[in-house]
C-alpha cells in the first residue's frame, strides 16, 4: 500500500502534469496504477488521485461495480447548470466531513490504462467522485469550496 499524504502537506496544492504517452506504456506506470487501485481499495475509498500519494501526474482512479477504473489525463469538458449539495470526505483529510455543491451530470474524457480514449457522461455519485478527484490534480481540496465542515471530534457519540 503507498502511503497517502494528508493536509496540509504541499504536494496537495501542486497542479499535476499530464501523463505522456510514453509513460503510459512503461511498465513502471501500469505497476504504479495497480498499487494505487490497490491503496484506494485498502483505505477503503471511492476514489484516489495521483497526487494523494505524492505523484503529480494527472490519473485518477475511481471505484466502480465493476472494480477500480484508471482515468488517466480526465478532462471535464461539460458540467450542467444544476448542481446539487452532498457530503464528502477525504483520505487526505481524515475525520473531515463537508457539504459540497458540485454539478449532478459532468461530459468527461480521460485516456484508460490501455491508451485507449473514452468520453462518458457521469451523473449522481459517480460525477460527484470523479470532480472531487480532478479537483485533486489541481491542487484543489474538498474543504476549499465545502459550504459547511465538521470534525469527528464535533460528533456527539
Amino acid at each position: 500500500m503507498l502511503k497517502i499524504l494528508v493536509d496540509p502537506n504541499p504536494k496537495l496544492r501542486k497542479k499535476s502534469k499530464r501523463v505522456t504517452k510514453n509513460e503510459l506504456g512503461s511498465a513502471s506506470f501500469q505497476d504504479f496504477i495497480r498499487q494505487l487501485s490497490t491503496t484506494m481499495q485498502e483505505a477503503d475509498g471511492i476514489g484516489i488521485a495521483a497526487p494523494q500519494v505524492g505523484q503529480n501526474i494527472r490519473l485518477i482512479v475511481i471505484n466502480t461495480d465493476q472494480g477500480p477504473q484508471p482515468m488517466i489525463n480526465p478532462v471535464v469538458l461539460w458540467k450542467s447548470l444544476t448542481k446539487e449539495l452532498g457530503e464528502e470526505g477525504c483520505l487526505s483529510v481524515p475525520g473531515i466531513f463537508g457539504l459540497v455543491k458540485r454539478a449532478k451530470i459532468i461530459l468527461l474524457t480521460y485516456v484508460d490504462w490501455a491508451g485507449k480514449r473514452h468520453q462518458i457522461r457521469a451523473k449522481g455519485l459517480f460525477a460527484r467522485v470523479i470532480q472531487h478527484e480532478v479537483d485533486h490534480l489541481d491542487g484543489i481540496l474538498f474543504i476549499d469550496k465545502a459550504e459547511k465542515v465538521i470534525s469527528n471530534k464535533d460528533l456527539k457519540p
